[in-house]
């Protein structure tokens, strides 16, 4: 019997130990008892096909990432592939806020061992600005639909908190969460937050180039003390120096802070401002006011 045991019932020797096997949503029996034969987790798939019919139903196999930390019988993983006994724990993850869909992906994919990184991307596409900064708890073998449902739901959630700010404030969402990147980008605190956006907006409502530098890292990687000439010069839509009004979308995914302060902008009349060596902020109504503040502030550099 022992040798039957070795022979039929035993793990190959080849176990995958330490392994994360994913079972795709929709596979068959016949397919996953393929996969791990191929995978040298189960020796004949007949009994491992078998063993499932005997112990539940094979229709119904929960699909997610199934972790193998040491080689187990086919009848004991017949018994965890029927009651979706993935053997992982969730998987805390951070996402700082004014992180980019690209900036997500990288964290993922450092956190979780079976993330689509690529998959994720294109799946993520023009979602920038939707996918909110939070904590989250991923199961190692999540698909990108999920994670990024995960995502979809946090953001309305917290969008919630402040629905009538926004609505009051009458301006499309989009457009909210754009002007919400650049002040994540811009400034650090709340205060500086309202007060650039009440000078951006006005850029806008008097048809004044934002000139914002933040737009830089994103679409050429250069941030404000590494710009050339040439740069503030290229043709690209989000170069808020040559285009006026908003970018074309969010360069971040701000978090609840930087979209409040966009639709709580405190209203001034400046149109100019620069963050000193201390990080703290000087406005200006006019452009000999800012250069002086640049000679001021900025002559170091």
């Amino acid at each position: 019997m022992y040798l039957v045991y070795l022979i039929c019932f035993a793990a190959p020797a080849g176990f995958p130990q330490g392994a994360y096997v994913t079972v795709p949503k929709g596979s068959t029996l016949g397919s996953i008892a393929q996969d791990f034969e191929d995978r040298d987790i189960i020796k004949y798939k007949i009994l491992f096909k078998l063993s499932t019919r005997m112990l539940g139903d094979e229709r119904r196999v929960p699909a997610g990432a199934y972790y193998f930390p040491q080689p187990q019988n086919v009848v004991q993983i017949a018994i965890r592939v029927v009651s979706g006994d993935f053997g992982t724990t969730p998987v805390r993850v951070t996402i700082p806020e004014g992180a980019t869909v690209a900036d997500i992906a990288k964290i993922l994919e450092k956190k979780m061992p079976t993330f689509d990184y690529r998959g994720f991307l294109n799946a993520a596409k023009g979602q920038e600005g939707f996918l909110f900064p939070d904590t989250y708890f991923f199961m190692p073998g999540d698909s990108t639909e999920a994670i990024l449902s995960v995502f979809s739901n946090s953001f309305h959630t917290h969008i919630n908190k402040i629905q009538a700010q926004i609505t009051a404030f009458k301006k499309p969402l989009p457009e909210i969460l754009t002007m919400a990147s650049l002040l994540e980008k811009e400034a650090a605190d709340t205060q500086s937050r309202r007060m650039i956006a009440g000078l951006l907006w006005h850029r806008i409502a008097i048809g004044m180039p934002l000139q914002v530098d933040a737009v830089f890292p994103y679409i050429i990687g250069r941030n404000s003390f590494d710009l050339t000439k040439k740069d503030l010069k290229m043709d690209h839509p989000y170069n808020t120096y040559i285009n006026k009004g908003l970018p074309p979308g969010p360069i971040a995914n701000p978090g609840l802070d930087s979209i409040l302060a966009a639709v709580t902008p405190i209203q001034n009349n400046y149109v100019y401002y620069l963050s000193d060596l201390d990080g703290n902020f000087h406005y200006c109504a006019t452009y000999d006011c800012h250069l002086k503040n640049k000679k001021k502030y900025l002559s170091d550099i």
